[in-house]
């Protein structure tokens, strides 16, 4: 079974509260490295056999036309999942 992983992230001039919310509370819990955080949405497909060329323009297709919101979203990436990758994490 192969696996492909779909990023999908607000774009940048989209508000994200909730990753205002997780940067404001990094901070008071010692991660203070961090001057910003954006959230964003993960999917993992799951193909029979091997990922090909055909999967992955697949997926993008449903990346841009069910899995996000083209008007404040952007599909940033999509990519097969490597070997020593877990598909659940």
């Amino acid at each position: 079974m192969g696996h492909v992983v779909i990023d999908v992230m607000l774009k940048p001039e989209i508000l994200d509260p909730q990753g205002q919310a997780v940067g404001g509370a990094l901070p008071r819990l010692g991660f203070d490295q961090f001057t910003d955080v954006r959230q964003g949405k993960r999917f993992v497909l799951t193909v029979d056999g091997d990922v090909t060329d055909e999967h992955l323009t697949a997926a993008r297709e449903a990346a841009e036309k069910l899995l996000s919101n083209p008007v404040i979203e952007d599909v940033v990436s999509v990519r097969e999942l490597r070997a020593d990758e877990d598909p659940d994490q």
